[in-house]
C-alpha cells in the first residue's frame, strides 16, 4: 500500500478499537464480538441501559462532560463529526480523537451557558468561590467579550467612562457597542523603553474634578501587558466614595493574589468587576476567560442579560470545562503549585542581570505603581544599539526562542506554571550569544520618537466614529482628518489612534515609526499604510 493509505488505515482501525472500548466498557465488558448474539435477538425498541459511575473527585462540568462522552448514546444530534465518527483526518492525526469524543453540543445534562442551573453554574460558582467573588462568569469569547458586558453593563448611551488612553482595543469596542463617551487618562511613559505604565488614584480624582457630571464608571488595566500594577485598592477607594464602579481589565493577572510574592489580585483590592484570561498564566484553553463580580454597585442581572446578547449560544465545552479544570487545579495548595514557577522566574532574572549590557524593565522604571508582576520579564537592548524586533528575530533564528511581546526597544517574555528551566537557560544562553556577537551592524535606534498618546484630539465618540461614512485617503494627506479605524500596533493591541481622533503627525509618526521596524499593524484597511480610512 501507498504509506498515506497505510497510514488511514491504522487510523481507523485505532479508532474503531477505541469506539469499542467505550461501549466495552458500558455493556458489562462485553466486546463487539461478545455481544453479537444478543443484538440479534434483542429488541431494536428497548436501548440497554448504561448506568454511568460519576467520578466525584473530577470538577462538576469536567465530570459532566466526561459522563455524556462515555456514553454508548445513539447521537443525532449537532456538532457534524459525531463525537468523533467523521472526525476529519488531516485533524485527528495531529490531535488523536478523544478532543471530538468530548466535542459535545449543549445537550440538557451538560446546562446551557446563557441560563445555566446544572453544572455550568455549579462549576461557576466553585470558580466565584475561589476568586473571591459574589458571581462568576464563564466566557467563551475571551476577556474581549467580557469587557464589552462590563463597559455595557455600567455605562448607557451618553454616559462618562473613565479610562487610559493605552487601554486594550476591546475597551474601544466596548465603547462603540455602549455608546459611552470617554475621558481619557494619559498613562505615564517612558521614553527610554517606549512603554507605558498604568493609572493613579490621583489621575483618577482628577477626571472626577474635570466632568461635569458624574462618570458611569471606572475602567483600568492592571497588570498592563508589561506587568505593572496599578494600585486598585486607592482607586477602588475612591470610586465607591463617589458611588461609582471600577472596572478592572485584569486579562494579564488571572494568577495574581494566590503566592504571597505576588501582587493582590484586583477583587482583593475591591473591584467591582474584574475580567481575567485564565489561559494567559493559569492552564485553561486558549479563549477562555472569566469575568468576576463583587460588591453591589453592579446589577448582577444586567450583566447576564449583556453576555446573552455577546455570547455564542453554541459555546464549546472544552473551553468551559478547562475553566472548571484551570479552577480545580487551583483549589488544593496554590502556593504549592505556584513555589517552582516562581523560583524559575526569580532565578532567570538573577541570571540576566549578570549578562553586560542588557537591562531588565523594574519597580525604578515606574516608582508610582506598587508592585509588578513576577511572571513578566522585559528586557531591553538599548546599550547594544538594538530595537526588540532585531533581537527577537535572532533569538527565534537561533535558539526557537518565541516571545509573547515584541517592542521597539524590548522583548517580554511571559513566565507561567508550564514554564521550564531548559528554556531558561535556552533563553539566557541565547542573550550572551547576542551580547557576544554584537557590532556595528546592528541597526542604529530612533530615540526622537514621542510618546503615542502625547497629542491628541477627540472629534467623535468612538460610536459615532464607527457608524459614520468613511472616504480613504493617502497617508501623506490624511493629518487633520478625523480618523475612522482603529490603528493598532498588534501586539499588544494598544491603539495609536481611535476612531474619532484628530489624526496629528505626531501619532502617524509613531505609528510608522514601530511599523518601519517590524510590528504589524492590526485594525487597518490597509495594514502596510499607504492609505487610512477618515470619517466624512
Amino acid at each position: 500500500w501507498p504509506n498515506q493509505v497505510k497510514q488511514k488505515a491504522l487510523f481507523y482501525a485505532k479508532q474503531k478499537f477505541e469506539f469499542d472500548l467505550i461501549a466495552s466498557a458500558y455493556q458489562g465488558g462485553k466486546t463487539e464480538e461478545s455481544s453479537k448474539k444478543q443484538h440479534k435477538t434483542s429488541d431494536i425498541r428497548k436501548p440497554n441501559k448504561v448506568r454511568i459511575e460519576i467520578d466525584n473527585n473530577l470538577p462538576p462540568l469536567v465530570g459532566a462532560v466526561k459522563k455524556k462522552a462515555q456514553q454508548n448514546a445513539a447521537t443525532f444530534h449537532f456538532p457534524g463529526h459525531n463525537r468523533g465518527r467523521s472526525a476529519p483526518f488531516s485533524l485527528t492525526q495531529l490531535i488523536g480523537i478523544e478532543p471530538f469524543i468530548h466535542d459535545l453540543a449543549a445537550i440538557p445534562e451538560l446546562d446551557n451557558l446563557t441560563s445555566p442551573h446544572g453544572p455550568i453554574l455549579e462549576a461557576q460558582k466553585e470558580a466565584a468561590k475561589l476568586f473571591g467573588a459574589l458571581e462568576t462568569w464563564f466566557l467563551v469569547g475571551g476577556t474581549t467579550c467580557g469587557i464589552h458586558g462590563a463597559i455595557m453593563a455600567t455605562c448607557s448611551p451618553g454616559e462618562y467612562l473613565i479610562l487610559p488612553r493605552n487601554c486594550h482595543l476591546s475597551a474601544i469596542s466596548g465603547m462603540v457597542l455602549s455608546g459611552a463617551v470617554p475621558k481619557y487618562i494619559i498613562p505615564e511613559y517612558d521614553v527610554e523603553w517606549d512603554i507605558a505604565g498604568g493609572v493613579t488614584p490621583s489621575q483618577v480624582s482628577l477626571c472626577f474634578d474635570e466632568l461635569s457630571r458624574k462618570p458611569a464608571a471606572v475602567f483600568v488595566t492592571s497588570p498592563t501587558y508589561h506587568g505593572i500594577c496599578s494600585n486598585i485598592s486607592e482607586i477602588s477607594q475612591l470610586c465607591h466614595s463617589h458611588g461609582i464602579p471600577l472596572i478592572v481589565d485584569e486579562a494579564h493577572g488571572a494568577h495574581l493574589g494566590f503566592h504571597p510574592q505576588m501582587p493582590k489580585s484586583a477583587l482583593q483590592q475591591g473591584a467591582d468587576l474584574a475580567v481575567q484570561s485564565t489561559h494567559k498564566v493559569l492552564c485553561s484553553m486558549t479563549q477562555s476567560s472569566m469575568l468576576h463580580m463583587s460588591g453591589n454597585l453592579v446589577d448582577k442581572e444586567t450583566i447576564s442579560r449583556c453576555l446573552r446578547v455577546l455570547q455564542t449560544t453554541s459555546p464549546n465545552y472544552l473551553l468551559m470545562a478547562s475553566l472548571d479544570a484551570a479552577r480545580h487545579q487551583l483549589t488544593q495548595n496554590p502556593k504549592a503549585l505556584f513555589d517552582k514557577a516562581m523560583q524559575i522566574a526569580f532565578e532567570a532574572k538573577n541570571s540576566i542581570r549578570k549578562i553586560p549590557e542588557i537591562s531588565i524593565l523594574n519597580h525604578q522604571t515606574f516608582p508610582n505603581f506598587p508592585s509588578m508582576d513576577p511572571f513578566r520579564l522585559t528586557i531591553g537592548f538599548k546599550q547594544l544599539n538594538m530595537s526588540g524586533y532585531e533581537a527577537d528575530e535572532i533569538l527565534y533564528r537561533d535558539n526557537l526562542i518565541i516571545s509573547e511581546l515584541v517592542g521597539t526597544k524590548s522583548i517580554t517574555y511571559a513566565f507561567n506554571l508550564g514554564t521550564c528551566e531548559e528554556h531558561v537557560e535556552r533563553l539566557v544562553f541565547g542573550l550572551k550569544k547576542i551580547v557576544s556577537s554584537s557590532s556595528s551592524s546592528s541597526t542604529s535606534m530612533s530615540h526622537g520618537v514621542c510618546a503615542p498618546f502625547a497629542d491628541f484630539t477627540t472629534s467623535l465618540i468612538p460610536r459615532e466614529a464607527f457608524f459614520r461614512k468613511k472616504r480613504k485617503v493617502s497617508i501623506e494627506k490624511c493629518i487633520g482628518e478625523v480618523c475612522g479605524e482603529l490603528i493598532c500596533p498588534f501586539p499588544p493591541g494598544i491603539p495609536v489612534l481611535i476612531p474619532g481622533e484628530t489624526i496629528t503627525q505626531k501619532a502617524l509618526d509613531y505609528v510608522l515609526d514601530v511599523r518601519s521596524k517590524g510590528a504589524i499593524i492590526s485594525g487597518a484597511s490597509d495594514p502596510q499604510l499607504f492609505s487610512i480610512l477618515v470619517c466624512y
